[in-house]
């Protein structure tokens, strides 16, 4: 039945392109709707891992430090100045006055401790009322949280960290109503009260999210009154929606339509790309992928420019590491690793494996940043069969998947990750320090390299950038020479509006900043 549906749609979609099509259906006057990949998991930014949850509960709250419209340079957010101590321990934070939270209580310094402690205290009376999977990266080092007065407060921090403001634009910085944590309880989770554009409004499940804007917002209020957040899996039919006018904005857009997409006089089409890589991870701790020639054999045999030509259709950039290219920290001296299967099958033998291995790729169906991983593990497993290895591919849905990698019984497998940032640490720390190889940490591929890890705290402690680049720079030469991964590409985030969206920018971290747009 899917696939009978699938091929309906794209039969139909080059119709619709072409002359406009379908009867669309008017949006409400100051209504914007948003076409999802998939439904959220709940809106506090601070338990979420997926895109789609964040997109909708970033309209709600907000962080102490920010980044502008189309950039990830830090600017003030909530917190108007800081300073930080010579010593890199101390940063203080002076509040903008005025600010109030949605349930009228005001945002001050205890509210700023309230959400950070929530998260880092095992008797905090809030830690017990959710999950918080980033406490332990972004806040662990994290020694107190301090109110000097009702707009000051100051973080003191175990040992120094350069990427602290960093840390402190993330969504699990973000400051949250005590009032409202507390009354709501575990159910806060599902409908969180902060500071941002909008407030909450509904929640129909398996159908929209609701929000609305709110009228006192510290920045003047928003020029529309409602943005409603609609879960569309499949990408052919969130893109049927668009151009027959039931959704105005979506993301996710099949590469097979950009093209189409470019020319339609019912859309219109943004390109970005974002602190973003997408990666065949490597069990380093199994035999025979802990040997770096097979792992760097696996590297020469997977055709990287194919996958970006013929599945992506150019909405990926071949990758070479995890460092997004023209970033402050990347290495420009660095290429990615050519397609040559006869260097893979060379270095097979020297390994030890003339005839190659059997092995199996785990692949998630779908997924937050995943583009198209079945397809794009498809043209990998033929790669490598040409080569010798031959690979059984393991699909699954999206939290089965995420719940099997917690196993690390891995061998091969399908992931992504985005930085947010394009701070180095914030790609290269989590997932390739050895302290993430925690049961529910980032360090999925169990990678160790006692020198990288030196080189990558060492950068922690150091606040001058050019020195900072440098040894992100000498890590990745470590990185790219161990091959803990198969480095494959860095997305290009595809998104289309309506022609009735004025005012949308697509910003390098992936969020949906629907705040700056108008409705026509």
């Amino acid at each position: 039945m899917k696939i009978r549906r699938l091929l309906a749609l794209l039969l139909l979609l080059p119709l619709t392109l072409a002359v406009g099509g379908g009867s669309a259906t008017a949006q409400p006057a100051g209504t914007l709707v948003v076409g999802l990949v998939a439904e959220p998991v709940n809106l506090d930014p601070a338990q979420v891992t997926d895109f789609n949850s964040n997109r909708v509960g970033r309209r709600i709250v907000e962080t102490l430090v920010t980044m502008p419209d189309e950039s990830t340079q830090l600017v003030p957010g909530l917190a108007e100045s800081w300073t930080i101590s010579p010593d890199g321990l101390q940063y203080t934070f002076k509040l903008r006055k005025g600010v109030k939270f949605h349930d009228g209580t005001p945002f001050n310094a205890a509210a700023v401790k309230f959400s950070i402690e929530r998260q880092i205290l095992v008797d905090h009376p809030a830690n017990k009322l959710g999950k918080y999977p980033f406490a332990n990266y972004f806040f662990g080092n994290v020694k107190a949280v301090e109110v000097m007065d009702d707009s000051t407060v100051r973080f003191v921090l175990k040992e120094p960290r350069a990427t602290m403001l960093a840390v402190l634009a993330q969504p699990a910085a973000s400051a949250v109503s005590p009032t409202a944590a507390m009354k709501n309880g575990v159910d806060f989770a599902l409908a969180p009260v902060g500071t941002g554009a909008f407030r909450y409004g509904s929640w129909t499940r398996g159908q929209s999210v609701v929000l609305e804007k709110f009228p006192d917002y510290w920045k003047g209020a928003v020029k529309f009154d409602r943005v409603v957040y609609r879960p569309i899996v499949e990408d052919q039919a969130r893109l049927t929606e668009l151009l027959t006018g039931t959704v105005d904005l979506i993301v996710g857009v099949p590469p097979d339509f950009v093209a189409q997409l470019e020319g339609s006089p019912k859309a219109n089409l943004l390109r970005q790309v974002g602190a973003h890589v997408w990666y065949l991870g490597i069990n380093n701790t199994k035999k025979p992928l802990d040997d770096k020639r097979v792992r760097q054999a696996l590297n020469y045999a997977v055709n990287k420019d194919a996958i970006v030509k013929d599945v992506l259709k150019g909405t990926g950039v071949v990758s070479k590491g995890p460092v997004l290219p023209g970033t402050w920290g990347a290495d420009g001296n660095l290429a990615p690793y050519p397609y040559d299967p006869a260097k893979a099958k060379k270095l097979l033998a020297e390994a030890g494996y003339p005839n190659g291995f059997s092995t199996t790729m785990w692949v998630p169906e779908s997924g937050s940043g995943m583009q198209s991983p079945v397809a794009m593990a498809v043209v990998m497993q033929s790669n490598l069969r040409a080569v010798g290895v031959n690979v059984t591919l393991q699909t699954m849905e999206w939290g089965a998947y995420i719940a099997k990698l917690r196993t690390k019984e891995q061998d091969l497998f399908a992931l992504s990750w985005a930085a947010g940032s394009e701070d180095p640490d914030m790609v290269m720390y989590p997932l390739f320090h050895s302290s993430q190889w925690t049961p529910n940490g980032p360090n999925r591929a169990m990678y160790k390299n006692e020198k990288f890890d030196a080189l990558l705290t060492e950068a922690r402690h150091v606040t001058d950038q050019a020195k900072r680049a440098a040894l992100y720079r000498e890590a990745q030469k470590i990185l790219y020479d161990d091959a803990p991964w198969v480095f494959v590409d860095h997305e290009i985030l595809i998104a289309a509006t309506s022609k009735r969206v004025q005012g949308f920018k697509l910003h390098p971290n992936f969020d949906l900043r629907v705040e700056t747009i108008s409705l026509r």
